[in-house]
């Protein structure tokens, strides 16, 4: 049995072929959803394997062969007891746009396959497209937390754009991409060679807001952003770019539209972020462009809020959190990414800059879209004292109740276009439910 997808994009084919055969490219075409994750990719598209973690301790692991260049490469499946050839192939029409079609070779029915290959669709154009708009001079950033969730995606867009990726970790190196960061003893050389920064790392906040959490959260991103921006000045890096977060404008704004001019908020959060960009400061002083992404809430299933909610909504216990009228500031994953690329490109951007969708929605809103795009009612009011149990009283207050209704004002009035700044439109791509 055979399965075919065919599809055209705006981009020149040489683009095309040279976007699939760069690091990352596996990455940035792995469907959220799936339980595969990539363990490793192929060196080469012409003879390399790339392998995948399944559940259960499996692989699969992908065998390239029968490589033309420039026209098509093959990659069949070597490692379990089913049948899997899946060949690439590429056809320029004209000088400006290219035809790819997926052939498989497979006893899987295609209706199972359709939403693998629309989400591969969908990122590879979107993908070029951005490839495409901030083309310039070939890069080396340096990134830590690039492990994470959003780490892992920028890396894999920045390496598929042609950049080249310096990954800052904590442990020994594995490998020649990787470098060792001591946040408490920088070496002065650490950023040699290196023409921007991405500062991701951070202790993840969700968690029960005891003492303990709390010092944790604030210890690791002021210290190690202000050693981390220290180094940059003294290395000559040209752009620091570094994660912020939209609750510097505090838990309880209402139905203010908050813009990077709003007056910053109350609480600990908000006290948090605002020492956290100002540990910044000594690489804006030594005239390093620096931007603070001002993240929402970043949505995929493979991390963060919607993780927890998709499985939630798919016993059928979904519903809204407390009255549902708390407005919520959501963000697509790749969107997010997107931003990131936009910071690290564009000369013109600096300063804070709110990653959020252009249309936040209230928790009510975001609570039945989900159960719509998922098929399961949205009817199960999570009461309030639910939350509080899981993060405390504080925590409840600060991250499962926030009420922020931010707005993205510089990127809009810069012209920044989004892949997916409706709700549905972004869950169900990330979540694989396209509409017939």
């Amino acid at each position: 049995m055979s399965w075919e997808s065919s599809d055209i994009v705006d981009a020149p084919i040489g683009d095309v072929v040279r976007w699939h055969e760069r690091p990352g490219a596996l990455h940035r075409l792995m469907p959220p959803w799936q339980p595969l994750t990539v363990h490793q990719e192929a060196a080469n598209v012409s003879d390399g394997q790339a392998i995948l973690r399944l559940p259960g301790g499996l692989k699969w692991v992908a065998q390239h062969r029968d490589h033309v260049p420039g026209e098509r490469f093959t990659d069949e499946l070597t490692s379990l007891p089913l049948r899997w050839r899946h060949t690439h192939e590429f056809w320029a029409l004209g000088s400006h746009r290219t035809r790819i079609t997926d052939r498989i070779a497979t006893p899987v029915p295609g209706r199972l396959l359709r939403s693998t290959f629309e989400y591969r669709r969908r990122q590879l154009r979107d993908d070029l497209a951005v490839a495409g708009r901030t083309k310039g001079p070939v890069m080396t950033v340096a990134v830590t937390g690039a492990s994470g969730l959003i780490g892992t995606a920028l890396c894999a867009q920045l390496t598929t754009c042609g950049h080249y990726v310096v990954r800052l970790v904590r442990r020994s190196p594995s490998n020649p991409t990787e470098r060792q960061w001591y946040p408490a003893a920088t070496d002065p050389d650490l950023l040699r060679g290196i023409d921007a920064v991405v500062h991701l790392a951070g202790e993840p906040i969700a968690g029960r807001f005891t003492d303990s959490h709390r010092t944790a959260i604030y210890d690791s991103r002021i210290g190690p952003t202000r050693a981390l921006a220290e180094a940059a000045a003294q290395a000559g890096v040209k752009t620091f770019v570094c994660a912020s977060a939209i609750g510097i404008y505090g838990a309880d704004r209402g139905d203010e539209v908050l813009t990077e001019e709003s007056e910053r908020g109350t609480g600990f959060l908000a006290d948090v972020v605002a020492d956290w960009e100002k540990a910044t400061q000594p690489a804006s002083a030594a005239g390093v462009r620096v931007v603070n992404v001002r993240t929402g809430i970043a949505q995929s299933p493979r991390g963060g809020a919607l993780q927890l909610l998709r499985l939630v909504f798919l016993t059928g216990l979904g519903g809204r959190l407390g009255d549902g009228r708390q407005w919520m500031s959501w963000i697509d994953l790749d969107d997010l990414t997107d931003i990131y690329l936009a910071a690290l490109t564009d000369d013109s951007l600096s300063g804070p800059i709110n990653a959020v969708s252009p249309n936040p929605v209230r928790n009510e809103e975001f609570s039945k879209t989900l159960g719509r795009v998922l098929h399961r009612p949205a009817f199960f009011p999570a009461p309030s004292f639910g939350p509080a149990l899981l993060l405390g009283r504080e925590g409840a207050k600060e991250v499962a109740f926030a009420d922020q209704r931010v707005v993205p004002a510089r990127l809009t009035a810069h012209g920044h276009p989004f892949r997916r700044p409706d709700l549905e439109d972004c869950l169900r791509h990330q979540l694989g439910k396209f509409k017939e």
